[in-house]
């Protein structure tokens, strides 16, 4: 019976757009570890003991969270499934990497050691400059970047389709950002070649991410970058955060501005909750010291 539940939410699950492979292994695996002791029904003790057979902690979590939800739609349909507590096994510890943001010169400086890159007259030089250029002027995530087809390039902006939560959007592109790409299209029409990707290699073909990582290795070792980010490399997504926060510092001393601009961003940058856009005031000095102040004055005020 849980394997026929099962089957019925994972189709579920792919009929809403989640490709559901991870979690459908990890499911897989619980339920021939509860039909084994005989359950027809998900068991709160049998989960717990399921996942505290994982090897970390982090591991332990994700066990628990993936089969919770399996069960709160069981749930809905049997209360005879029994849906865990979402901290029995503790709370999740953050370990999300502070991100790196680059200044306008070193942004300037990345895109000057890219348009160096040889062979001269090619369009390699061209192509990083402009690859890395979008990544910073729309913070999209360089897995779309990479994703984006000729065909994608619209009037109205870039159609985004391989996105990270399967939701394409359409990513509206500043003038001066759109005057590059078209400079780029024209360099990349040249081409003789049937890959329809937006960014290929000097033979014609899409890019692989290592190849693109390489790279901005190399242009960060040009750019005198390396070991910038406390010892640490800065990434190519830090080019993204930094979007992000450039972003929300143009939104200064107006915090009803502030939240407005957080659900516009959250939609540009393609968050599947606003929550995760909100993450981005921490890394944003000029505002944490607004909230601080705000804080203060509302604080004095009630004192008052």
């Amino acid at each position: 019976m849980l394997s026929q539940d099962l089957a019925r939410y994972v189709d579920q699950q792919r009929s809403l757009g989640f490709k559901f492979r991870v979690q459908h292994i990890l499911l897989r695996g619980f339920v021939a570890f509860a039909e084994e002791s005989g359950d027809r029904f998900i068991k709160s003790a049998r989960v717990l003991t399921w996942a505290a057979l994982a090897p970390s902690p982090e591991q332990r979590r994700n066990r628990l969270l993936t089969v919770r939800r399996f069960a709160l739609a069981m749930h809905a349909e049997n209360p005879r499934h029994q849906v865990s507590a979402a901290d029995a096994l503790g709370h999740a510890v953050a370990k999300r990497r502070s991100p790196y943001i680059y200044s306008v010169d070193e942004i300037a400086r990345l895109l000057r050691a890219a348009a160096a890159l040889e062979p001269a007259g090619s369009i390699r030089p061209t192509m990083y400059g402009t690859l890395f250029g979008l990544l910073a002027a729309t913070g999209m995530r360089i897995a779309e970047a990479l994703a984006l087809q000729l065909d994608d390039v619209t009037t109205d902006g870039l159609v985004i389709r391989e996105t990270k939560f399967q939701k394409s959007r359409l990513l509206p592109l500043h003038t001066t950002t759109r005057q590059a790409l078209d400079e780029y299209l024209v360099a990349r029409q040249s081409l003789i070649t049937a890959d329809r990707a937006l960014f290929v290699s000097v033979a014609g073909r899409a890019l692989p991410y290592n190849t693109v990582r390489m790279i901005f290795l190399q242009l960060l070792d040009r750019a005198n970058l390396r070991g910038a980010n406390a010892g640490r490399d800065p990434r190519i997504h830090d080019l993204r955060h930094t979007f992000a926060v450039r972003s929300l510092e143009q939104c200064r001393h107006d915090h009803t501005v502030v939240a407005r601009h957080i659900v516009a961003l959250s939609t540009y940058l393609g968050h599947a909750h606003v929550t995760d856009t909100y993450w981005y005031l921490q890394a944003t000095p000029v505002l944490m010291s607004q909230i601080a102040e705000a804080g203060e004055a509302l604080l004095m005020g009630g004192a008052a």
